[in-house]
């Protein structure tokens, strides 16, 4: 159940609050939640806090209507392009300050409760509303051709009866409980049926209320995710003009909301131009043909996996999928990182081991165990890569005694560490090299359009090809529903671009 609405939400996480201070406030906030609940509280899953107003540049509902908009746009691109999306809970952390809060708050309002129904005679005021909060959860999950068990449901939980019952102390709660938990069971999906079971041995009143909302709560969530598993083939349909014409509306109360994007595509298009003429030798007339829009529209979205996501501002139209390219940013690191490895070591070992699939494989395994949390601020790469040389030296010599060849001497195995060690180095050749051959397979898999086989990988990749294609999978999949969704204003901002540098094209 939700918070109280007569509680702030209170967060913690301010350097400049005591924890003095935050007892203080927690003792202050059960008071308040205690009395609150006496007065007029129907339930905690009730929750309607009211927010702070926005400073007025804009009018409040300019500013609610845009939020709605990128909400609403963010959501429906979720579902599309995560086909594991789902709703899930909120987890707070358990020594938040927010969680000891609402801890406060269902602990209050549940002890008033169990107070209420130890008077004499009991008080179902409390009793009842929960009550009609669950016959309109139940009537919730019912689809317009269940007349039966609509009809089962309002005639069960008739409020104005259970409230006359129980002025003439003729209520029983225990009665009504029954008969919830078996609708419940009814209604609920089959992974809830252990939890329905457990309802069913609870004996008092309190604790059985508490458990069933909590049940609720999970029905609630299945409920949405079934919605959105059967809304997303038809979502797919649409999304595209539907997120097109969600950011059409944005862009036209901020004109400016392409600044990023116009900027990032004359980066790419500079970029580019420098490739192509150096590949050619410094001859311009080989340089102007490459410089199509689409060529400058897949150079772009390499860069974004280059991204310095601390000092530059992300293009507008990807934003919303930043995280999912930072993630293959980091994806790739790694695996540039393992290629680099693997690429040394088998130059050193010769075709002797390269040709064993197995024990590349377990080269591989070994290296990414030992390159987990490559990104972390505590991460220390030149002891990492110490530890690897001396596994990779060690495999490699029991592997070549096994079939028979000649285990490498000790200068070799100097030699071998050295060069394993040395790619902590930014400027490492070999790295360079794994990279620039990665990013060269997929701008070639981006240049293939919609051809459903990948391009063959480049020589040094062989040991990283499976890996490599599925960030790729992920990565062209990402590309291409985005170029779907905004190629109208990419189109618009290189014909620009490329019509004042390169009025030829």
């Amino acid at each position: 159940m939700s918070q109280d609405p007569n509680i702030p939400n209170v967060t913690e996480g301010k350097s400049d609050v005591s924890q003095d201070n935050q007892q203080d406030q927690v003792d202050n906030a059960e008071q308040v939640v205690r009395k609150k609940i006496r007065q007029n509280t129907p339930s905690p899953s009730r929750s309607n806090i009211p927010e702070a107003s926005p400073a007025q540049f804009v009018s409040v509902e300019e500013l609610m209507d845009t939020a709605k908009g990128v909400t609403n746009m963010a959501l429906a691109h979720e579902i599309v392009v995560n086909g594991g999306f789902q709703i899930k809970p909120v987890d707070l952390p358990a020594n938040s300050l927010e969680k000891r809060v609402r801890d406060i708050v269902h602990k209050a309002f549940w002890d008033c409760l169990e107070a209420q129904l130890k008077e004499s005679p009991p008080s179902y005021d409390h009793a009842i509303k929960l009550v009609g909060e669950i016959k309109e959860a139940l009537l919730s999950f019912l689809l317009p051709g269940h007349t039966r068990l609509r009809n089962q449901i309002t005639e069960a939980l008739d409020l104005d009866l259970i409230k006359q019952e129980a002025e003439n102390g003729a209520l029983d709660i225990s009665k009504l409980a029954e008969f919830i938990i078996g609708m419940m069971g009814t209604l609920c999906a089959p992974a809830r049926d252990e939890e329905i079971q457990k309802l069913k041995d609870i004996r008092e009143i309190v604790p059985l209320f508490r458990a069933i909302f909590s049940v609720l709560d999970l029905m609630k969530m299945d409920m949405a995710n079934f919605a959105v598993s059967s809304i997303r083939p038809h979502l797919m349909q649409q999304s595209v003009e539907y997120e097109r014409k969600k950011f059409q509306e944005l862009y036209e109360k901020q004109p400016n909301s392409l600044d990023f994007v116009t900027k990032w595509l004359q980066e790419a298009m500079v970029d580019l131009q420098s490739k192509v003429a150096c590949a050619s030798n410094n001859d311009a007339a080989f340089a102007v043909p490459a410089l199509s829009p689409v060529a400058v529209q897949n150079h772009a979205y390499i860069q974004l996996l280059k991204w310095n996501h601390l000092q530059k501002p992300f293009p507008e139209t990807v934003l919303m999928d930043q995280s999912r390219f930072q993630e293959m940013q980091l994806e790739l690191d790694q695996l540039i990182l393992i290629g680099a490895i693997l690429l040394v070591t088998f130059n050193a070992s010769g075709s002797a081991l390269s040709d064993l699939p197995a024990f590349t494989n377990k080269l591989k395994m070994a290296i990414q165990v030992l390159l987990t949390g490559l990104h972390l601020p505590s991460f220390n790469l030149d002891e990492t890569l110490a530890v690897i040389s001396e596994k990779i030296c060690a495999e490699v010599n029991s592997c070549l005694s096994q079939h028979g060849f000649t285990p490498f001497t000790s200068e070799k195995v100097i030699v071998l560490k050295g060069q394993i060690q040395a790619l902590a180095n930014a400027d490492n050749a070999v790295c360079k090299l794994i990279d620039s051959r990665i990013q060269l397979f997929l701008e070639n898999y981006l240049a293939c359009g919609h051809q459903k086989s990948l391009p063959p990988v480049l020589g040094g990749l062989g040991p990283i090809q499976r890996e490599l294609e599925e960030i790729a999978i992920k990565y062209i999949r990402l590309v291409d529903y985005n170029k779907l969704v905004f190629s109208p204003y990419y189109d618009e901002i290189l014909s620009k671009i490329l019509n004042k540098e390169f009025p030829e094209l």
